[in-house]
Formats: C-alpha cells, structure tokens, sequence
C-alpha cells in the first residue's frame, strides 16, 4: 500500500499560484510514520484528470493505494474534478443527500450573518448544490471550515479521497481522513535517515556497496543525492540509508565501513 498525491488546477501549472500541498502532506504523513510514495500535477483538462484518476482508481484496487486529490472540486466552469471522477469510474453523478444538507445549513446560516432571507430556490443557491453532486456511492469527507463536503471513493483496499484545493480546507480534511478513517495505518516506528557527504567520489563507483547494503538488509533503502555547486560542500554525494525498526544504525555503520574501504573522503554525518 502507498499513499499518492493528486494536485489540480491550471494555476499551479502557469506560476500563479506556488503549491503548498506537496510539502504538507509529506508532513502530515510523516508525523504519523507514514510517507509519499508518488505524486503527480495536472491542469484543468477533463480528459488529463479522468486519465490521472483512472490510474489513481487503478492504484487503489490492485495495490491498496490511499490517494489524495486536491483541487476542483468547486462549480464553476474551470472545476472538472468530480465530473472526471465520474468518467474514470464509469458511474454517473448524483446529488449526495447529507452534503447537500450540509450545503443548505451552511446558506441558511450565511443569509443569517448577512441579515437576509434564507432563499434555497434562489438561482444562485440551488447552484451551490452542484457542489455536492458526486460520483454514485461515494462518501463525504467533512469540512471544519465552510461545511462545503468533499468525498471519497473506495476501490478494493484503497481509496481516492477528494478534498478542495484551499490549504485552510484541505488540510483539517486531510488530517481528519488519516486520523480518523485511517489510523490503522499510522506506524509508531516512523521512517528515519542517516546520511554522509562524501567528496570526490562517483556514483558509479559507489554502486556495489549500494546494492550490498540493500541486499544484508532487507527493508532499508539506500539513496544517493549527487550535487556539482553546492555553496557549502561543493562537488559531493549525500550517501545514506532510510526506513524504520532496529535495521538502520546497522545499515548507516555498513555503509560506512564500506566508504572508508573504499578510500572514500566523508564530511558531515546527517540524521533526520
């Protein structure tokens, strides 16, 4: 099982706006030892998001994948999301009666704050119900800030879960997802890294001690981040280990032992 990133929204694509959610959600899963594993960008194109989700859908039926979709979700003309949610299931749309409730308490609490007559037949506010039109048999997820509902879709063992793309809505959805459809996946052993600089040596070179690291110790993932100007260390590699449980103090001091036999020329030690 992993856990996947959709983000929506031309406004990303062109420059507008600088995305915020990539780095939150390596968060959020990561204060519950959880982590990324892929994520992916997409402008406001119905057939590139069907497609997109299509995958998606795919990812969480075969493999359990737990993916979350930020962004157009909305009614206006640039929202395509939950129409190209329908299309990649091949199930039509439907008005899901709790969020619409919830969208119908939120008007009539807005026409009170503003001292006017709560109108659902309005033309404006019977459009505001679009927003909660779904694919057929999806759930709710809550919003905290403006009851405006997202939702999800379950596929296999995994699941698709959609939320807007406003951070300040986005975020309390996605936490309430993990932490409270999800918290049998949390993981007290949460993923660490050891790492060194090593100067003056080639990827190539270092290759076989890699896989050797990878190979006596199962479950560790070896990782080599290269950089040719780099203001402080220059020409280098970060060389380390990442994963959890008792595996990796061992792994980091193999690798070690394996870089000074190879005549390696190390700098500073790195834990995160």
């Amino acid at each position: 099982m992993n856990f996947g990133l959709i983000i929506v929204g031309d406004e990303i694509l062109s420059g507008k706006r600088q995305d915020k959610h990539l780095a939150k959600v390596i968060e959020l899963l990561g204060a519950r030892g959880l982590s990324l594993a892929w994520a992916r960008y997409v402008g406001d194109d119905p057939d590139r998001i069907a497609a997109d989700l299509k995958d998606a859908f795919a990812a969480a039926e075969r493999h359990g994948d737990m993916v979350f979709s930020c962004g157009g979700i909305g009614a206006t003309p640039d929202d395509h999301t939950r129409q190209s949610a329908a299309r990649a299931l091949d199930r039509p749309l439907a008005l899901h009666p709790r969020a619409r409730d919830l969208i119908l308490e939120r008007m009539r609490e807005t026409a009170a704050e503003q001292g006017v007559p709560f109108e659902p037949d309005r033309s404006d506010n019977i459009h505001r119900l679009n927003m909660g039109v779904f694919p057929e048999g999806a759930d709710i997820i809550p919003n905290p800030y403006n009851k405006i509902a997202g939702f999800s879709v379950k596929a296999g063992e995994g699941a698709v879960w959609f939320v807007p793309g406003f951070p300040v809505m986005a975020w309390p959805m996605i936490e309430w997802v993990l932490d409270e459809r999800l918290p049998h996946l949390h993981r007290a052993d949460r993923q660490r890294e050891q790492s060194v600089i090593v100067y003056g040596a080639m990827e190539a070179a270092l290759t076989p001690l890699m896989e050797d690291v990878e190979a006596r110790f199962p479950g560790i993932k070896v990782f080599s981040l290269p950089s040719v100007d780099h203001p402080q260390h220059g020409r280098h590699i970060e060389l380390g280990v990442k994963g959890s449980g008792d595996l990796l103090a061992p792994a980091y001091a193999h690798l070690v032992a394996g870089l000074r036999q190879h005549g390696a020329k190390m700098g500073p030690e790195l834990v995160r």
